[in-house]
């Protein structure tokens, strides 16, 4: 049945853990759909008959599209009938790739729930980068930043602290150091040969609208702030980009970027830097 535009439909989102996988991977498919947008109904740790009782109770009170990551086979053969009576679409997202991986290694899987989540190293080594981002975001403790495996620098407003944050969050310890018009940033910077330093910068346009929002957002809106002044706003990118030109680091441009992308791209700098050979 085709959708009309702007209608609804009840996504159900069901996971033995916490839901983190399944979520991300409906939400990359459902943006694909502008003209109709998903209700979310979403159940986290699902692993008893009990819990899953009142999961199938509002699949017949708001029946939809089903998408879920469940391990225990009793689970899914009575969430599946449960589709099947309803006559609701219904896909496991993990069960794909979990046969791929069957057929070529040739084993079953061990059926452990939250295993992307178990406290390895991995995991403290994210928790590490985060408690270091935290305590170098916007130019706090320049001393420390050539600890750092990725440093960013920009004008404000242009996404430096979200992104550190989502980097940190990949393990990547990441200190971001504003550029303040008449404020001199740390001498630390122009010195640093550990991390890689990527400049962040954006349309005059872009960073005068960010900032107008914000100062609205304040009640401290002024047209003649220099802070929303297109040409000042112009001659701070200038600087920016002068100062990475001088240095040789990288620019991107987050004008129409996502922080994930921008996280994206400077992931990839940073693959790229690590597969160079040492001089």
């Amino acid at each position: 049945m085709t959708q009309k535009t702007g209608s609804y439909f009840h996504l159900h989102l069901i996971s033995d853990s916490t839901g983190e996988t399944l979520i991300t991977v409906a939400r990359a498919a459902t943006a694909q759909y502008s003209k109709v947008l998903p209700v979310e109904h979403i159940y986290p740790l699902i692993r008893t008959q009990k819990q899953l009782d009142r999961v199938l109770a509002e699949l017949e009170e708001s029946p939809g599209i089903v998408l879920y990551t469940l391990l225990e086979d009793d689970l899914v053969e009575r969430l599946e009938q449960k589709c099947r009576d309803l006559s609701l679409p219904s896909m496991s997202v993990l069960g794909p790739v979990l046969q791929l991986l069957k057929s070529y290694l040739g084993s079953e899987t061990t059926h452990r729930v939250g295993a992307q989540h178990t406290l390895n190293a991995e995991y403290f080594k994210r928790i590490d980068a985060l408690n270091y981002t935290m305590f170098h975001d916007d130019g706090q403790h320049p001393e420390g930043l050539d600890e750092a495996d990725v440093v960013l620098l920009g004008v404000s407003r242009t996404s430096k602290t979200p992104t550190s944050i989502y980097l940190a969050n990949r393990g990547i310890k990441t200190g971001n150091v504003p550029l303040v018009p008449n404020v001199p940033y740390p001498p630390q910077v122009d010195t640093l040969s550990k991390p890689l330093v990527v400049g962040l910068i954006a349309s005059p346009e872009r960073i005068v609208q960010i900032r107008q929002n914000r100062l609205l957002g304040l009640n401290a809106h002024n047209d003649e702030d220099q802070y929303i002044d297109r040409e000042a706003v112009a001659a701070e990118l200038a600087f920016s980009k002068k100062l990475c030109a001088r240095n040789n680091w990288p620019v991107i441009d987050v004008s129409r970027r996502s922080i994930e992308e921008t996280a994206a791209a400077v992931m990839n700098l940073l693959s790229e830097r690590r597969r160079l050979p040492v001089e």
